[in-house]
């Protein structure tokens, strides 16, 4: 079961978008440097389908769900990320995962981003050059693939 215990809209995220970032707890992974070390534990709320929807209900305006953590069941983000799809279709879908390759549970027809890797407290998060982390953007092809496209470097300034 998933647990959400903050939800913001944030700007920062997924670039261009408006995002309504659901922080997820259970963090099985426990990178060392987190700075969501809270989210380790097994607090907060049950994130479903109802709760969800009031989440949206509640947020107007936002153009993606992102949902951040969630790598201790994978098969439920996919599963809200699908039921995001179904019946928000004008809201795009995001997960950031601290897992350094895609979960066999997850289909990407289900999300327009998908952020992963560890964080590497030498390497730093996204807005670093060094990082070791990546943000997708995912497209589906003519044929139904999914085509991922490596947006990380939208989160570097330019001098």
């Amino acid at each position: 079961m998933l647990k959400y215990v903050d939800v913001k809209e944030v700007f920062a995220e997924i670039p261009d978008e408006i995002t309504l970032a659901i922080s997820i707890s259970q963090c099985p992974l426990r990178c060392k440097g987190c700075h969501s070390q809270y989210l380790w534990e097994d607090i907060g709320d049950e994130l479903n389908t109802e709760s969800l929807s009031a989440l949206l209900t509640g947020h107007i305006g936002v153009t993606c769900v992102c949902f951040m953590g969630g790598d201790n069941d994978p098969a439920q983000v996919d599963n809200l990320a699908a039921w995001v799809k179904a019946n928000h279709p004008r809201v795009r879908t995001a997960w950031y995962s601290g897992r350094d390759t895609i979960s066999p549970q997850i289909h990407l027809q289900n999300l327009d981003y998908i952020k992963i890797g560890r964080y590497d407290e030498k390497q730093g998060p996204l807005n670093k050059q060094e990082t070791n982390q990546i943000l997708y953007k995912v497209e589906q092809s003519v044929d139904g693939e999914a085509v991922l496209t490596d947006i990380t470097h939208r989160f570097w300034k330019r001098s």
